[in-house]
């Protein structure tokens, strides 16, 4: 009996140091790995914070805000800051000096220099088409008009690109007047590739401005 317990307490010892092998003898922890719980983690989105977006670098396809903002700014301008089109057109969202002016923004060339500036017009914009559309956005949600599906994002998009004047004439005329701009983008063209998207947060503001 004795020689038994000898025997497999002697396996145990074995396979106890066998395994011990396969522990680091100094295991360490790379700090890379690691993420402090008062992290804040900048790619969780959407944000409330308009300003999170400004220094934002990564492509964003989903039906958020945040994409619905940077896919107009790549159809308008690449997404680039400081673009200027053979036009005149200004900024990320290809802005005009006279829409800049109906938001409270005159200094131009301060506005093509701040990210942060152009970012905050954006949403100002949309503020202000909204409340000129409200009613619009009312009545043709979820209607097909020329084969498009209209959607609240698709109708603020199509206001950016041409005006609200522009989207009213088009909707009122069930598609077939066919506003487009100086290079020949459509209003039907935005309504629908901007259709669907998450805007129902913006707020519809009259004679909205850039404080």
């Amino acid at each position: 009996m004795i020689k038994k317990g000898i025997f497999y307490t002697s396996i145990l010892l074995i396979v106890a140091f066998i395994s011990s092998g396969f522990k680091p003898y100094n295991s360490q922890i790379i700090s890379g790995f690691r993420v402090d719980e008062n992290e804040e983690l900048l790619y969780v989105f959407p944000s409330q914070n308009i300003i999170d977006y400004v220094t934002l670098r990564v492509p964003y396809t989903g039906k958020y805000f945040i994409g619905y903002k940077e896919a107009i700014a790549h159809k308008e301008s690449q997404g680039k800051y400081r673009k200027i089109n053979t036009l005149g057109y200004l900024g990320k969202y290809q802005f005009g000096v006279e829409t800049l002016k109906s938001i409270g923004i005159h200094d131009s060339i301060g506005f093509l220099n701040s990210p942060r500036l152009q970012e905050k017009a954006f949403v100002v914009l949309l503020s202000k088409n909204k409340y000129e559309l409200r009613n619009y956005i009312d009545y043709f949600e979820g209607k097909i008009v020329d084969g498009v599906k209209i959607t609240e994002s698709g109708i603020l998009a199509a206001a950016h690109l041409g005006g609200t004047g522009s989207v009213k004439r088009f909707l009122n005329s069930n598609g077939e007047k066919k506003c487009k701009d100086d290079y020949g983008t459509s209003v039907k063209t935005y309504l629908r590739d901007f259709g669907g998207f998450e805007t129902s947060r913006i707020q519809a503001i009259k004679n909205a401005r850039v404080n």
